[in-house]
């Protein structure tokens, strides 16, 4: 496969992660509400239930199961934070729902404010809608795997990567990998052919820094050319056609080639 279907392929999948799915959006300007909403209904969603008041937004979880919810903090009557607080002391059908602040209040200590307070990921507006998607994906995909046992190894190919021993094989043989490296790999092997964007991947294996720098691009691009150079130098078995493995993906994700079952 080309590097330009994998990159049309990656966002193609996300039709299928989608499809039937429901979201809760808490978001009280009707721009964006609707700009949202119509997003994620040509991605795949079957129904997007909006409210610009937490008040309704709180009434409608109690009585739906919803997939995911997005929720602004800023809102008229009850707000984000609160309605998801009380959401999750709740016994209610979507008490654990997945749930994406998507906010301006995009401090650190605003931000932090939002995860203990049960948000599953924290979005500073403005949001790229490629962002919002990989985002909501990722959390779909976790809570998926939720309920079953998590498996013990990732297998693509000739590599199997072990989160427990924080291992990545090449057949038999470890591949040297930094720990950041194995975060790396271990986020994009584990999106199974998803796009998984450069501020996901920020977020998720940069952990030592508490801000996202200017050129925070520059250093994943770095990184990862890095490593797609090491992953060739050190698996011989597979072919030169099929490298780099970790390919560019739109504009601004990356996707872990699809290499088939074990080999």
């Amino acid at each position: 496969m080309t590097d330009a279907a994998i990159e049309d392929d990656a966002f193609a999948q996300l039709g299928a992660v989608f499809a039937g799915r429901s979201a809760l959006l808490l978001e009280d300007d009707p721009a964006l509400a609707e700009h949202v909403e119509a997003r994620l209904r040509r991605a795949g969603f079957a129904r997007v239930d909006r409210f610009d008041a937490g008040e309704g937004a709180l009434g409608a979880a109690a009585d739906h199961a919803y997939d995911v919810m997005i929720l602004d903090r800023l809102t008229a009557g009850l707000d984000g934070l609160e309605t998801l607080k009380r959401l999750r002391a709740s016994s209610g059908p979507s008490a654990q729902a997945p749930a994406l602040m998507l906010t301006a209040l995009g401090g650190e200590r605003q931000k932090v404010d939002g995860l203990l307070s049960g948000a599953d990921d924290y979005l500073a507006k403005p949001v790229g809608d490629e962002e919002l998607l990989a985002r909501i994906a990722a959390q779909l995909r976790r809570s998926s795997k939720a309920a079953p046992a998590a498996p013990s190894e990732l297998v693509n190919g000739p590599f199997r990567l072990s989160p427990g021993a924080r291992t990545l094989k090449c057949r038999d043989r470890v591949i040297d990998l930094s720990p950041l490296e194995f975060a790396i790999v271990s986020e994009l092997m584990g999106a199974r052919g998803q796009p998984v964007t450069k501020t996901m991947l920020w977020d998720r294996c940069w952990v030592e820094w508490n801000f996202l720098p200017d050129n925070f691009v520059n250093i994943i691009d770095a990184r990862i050319s890095a490593l797609r150079k090491r992953l060739k130098e050190q698996c011989p078995e597979v072919p030169d056609e099929m490298h780099p493995l970790i390919v560019s993906a739109r504009s601004q994700s990356l996707v872990f080639r699809d290499l088939g079952p074990a080999s």
